[in-house]
């Protein structure tokens, strides 16, 4: 099941701000119900807690997932330190007091409660009953398309390709001779097979051979495509199995997160007063200068 969204670069912009505000449901288990203002560190005093090492983890995730896990705790303890220690001295050499680095941090500081404030208004409201009920919305508008199990050999003239129907109507096994020598990397390892496909899937020659084909037939005629020459076998024909609410209910619930927040944005701008400065038009381009001398003036 697919839905067709508007893009542009505000909705882009909103796309990465609904993924992150919606990771920010799942926070990193470090420690077993280990309260977040335990302290697992100090820097000369100063404490570093669990809430802490649960932040980093969110912020260091991608990162996390190459050290092995009994490493990762203490890998984002040394991380803290090294933040905690080069901001300080940062502080101390008076970088926050600059104009550009007090910008970086008062957005960082908007960006966070915006995520804090989208996070308790947004996400904790798509709940598993508003995503099912959504899913049961769209699953009955669901209407099965065909499909097919498909099969093929791909090969660069039609001579080959017309050997390998010879192959195929002496009782060749098409596997093996998809293995053999198919030029397709993806499907030829595998003996050809593509698994199913619906109509739309494939280039415009190869759905049409395809698709007339009865299940257990082969094409007795080459199919060229763009890519070359196909042999192509049908080994099931079906309808589309509906879709199951596990499948779905990731995109469901980005869906319904990126709706909620667009709706909670529209009305605060409603309300909020606002104006946008337009930007400057250009200055006019200077004339360029005249290769003729100015008339002399007459005399009186």
């Amino acid at each position: 099941m697919k839905t067709s969204l508007k893009t542009g670069p505000l909705s882009a912009l909103r796309g990465l701000a609904v993924a992150a505000v919606a990771s920010l449901a799942v926070v990193p288990a470090l420690a077993d119900d280990a309260p977040t203002d335990k302290v697992v560190a100090t820097i000369n005093g100063a404490p570093i807690t669990e809430g802490d090492l649960g932040i980093a983890a969110q912020e260091f995730g991608d990162q996390l997932q190459r050290i092995p896990p009994d490493k990762q705790r203490s890998a984002l303890i040394d991380v803290l330190i090294d933040i905690r220690l080069l901001a300080k001295a940062a502080e101390t050499a008076g970088i926050d007091k600059d104009k550009d680095v007090a910008e970086k941090l008062a957005f960082a500081r908007d960006r966070t409660l915006r995520n804090e404030y989208l996070k308790s208004k947004v996400v904790t409201n798509v709940t598993d009953e508003a995503a099912k009920k959504r899913f049961g919305e769209e699953t009955a508008k669901f209407v099965a398309s065909d499909e097919i199990h498909v099969l093929h050999i791909l090969v660069k003239t039609e001579d080959e390709a017309k050997a390998v129907v010879a192959d195929l109507d002496k009782g060749g096994d098409f596997a093996k001779i998809a293995k053999e020598k198919s030029l397709d990397p993806g499907s030829g390892p595998q003996g050809g097979d593509l698994g199913f496909i619906g109509r739309g899937k494939t280039v415009k020659p190869f759905e049409d051979a395809a698709f007339a084909l009865d299940a257990g037939a082969y094409t007795k005629a080459p199919v060229q495509s763009e890519y070359g020459w196909h042999v192509i076998k049908v080994t099931e024909k079906r309808k589309e199995p509906a879709p199951t609410f596990e499948a779905e209910a990731d995109r469901i619930r980005q869906e319904l997160v990126r709706e909620t927040m667009t709706s909670e944005i529209h009305t605060l701008r409603a309300a909020a007063k606002i104006d946008i400065v337009p930007e400057a038009a250009p200055a006019p381009a200077a004339p360029a200068p005249s290769d003729q001398a100015a008339p002399a003036k007459p005399a009186q």
